[in-house]
């Protein structure tokens, strides 16, 4: 019997407002859920990421999530140009079996995308 369906990454953000524009604006999120000063829900095609306030920097930049993608070669082009990739995040294929790459958001929180090889 299955029982795990989805699972959804909370991570840290220093600023709401800025957190959701950043998304928003930089990495294509045109879904916005439930907002206020302390939490927010943002999406972009089938992924929702879920973000609670927080006052220490500590957190988001020892943070990360990985997200599963296709077409991977055509979203790095897309976040390329706005200029989010990690400076040691360039589009690789991996050992493990995986082709991927990461950005950093406003915060530091580390977002990898990632697909099968």
């Amino acid at each position: 019997m299955k029982h795990l369906v989805r699972a959804v990454p909370v991570l840290a953000s220093l600023n709401i407002a800025k957190t959701v524009a950043f998304y928003k604006d930089r990495l294509g999120f045109d879904k916005q859920g439930y907002t206020d000063e302390n939490y927010t829900i943002v999406g972009r095609d089938d992924i929702e990421l879920h973000f609670w306030k927080c006052d220490d920097k500590i957190h988001p930049e020892n943070t990360s999530c990985y997200i599963h993608v296709e077409h991977i070669d055509a979203l790095y082009k897309e976040l390329q140009k706005a200029d989010v990739i990690h400076p040691n995040g360039s589009l690789e294929d991996k050992p493990w079996g995986m082709r991927e790459f990461a950005v950093l958001d406003a915060d530091g929180n580390m977002i990898k995308f990632g697909t099968e090889l």
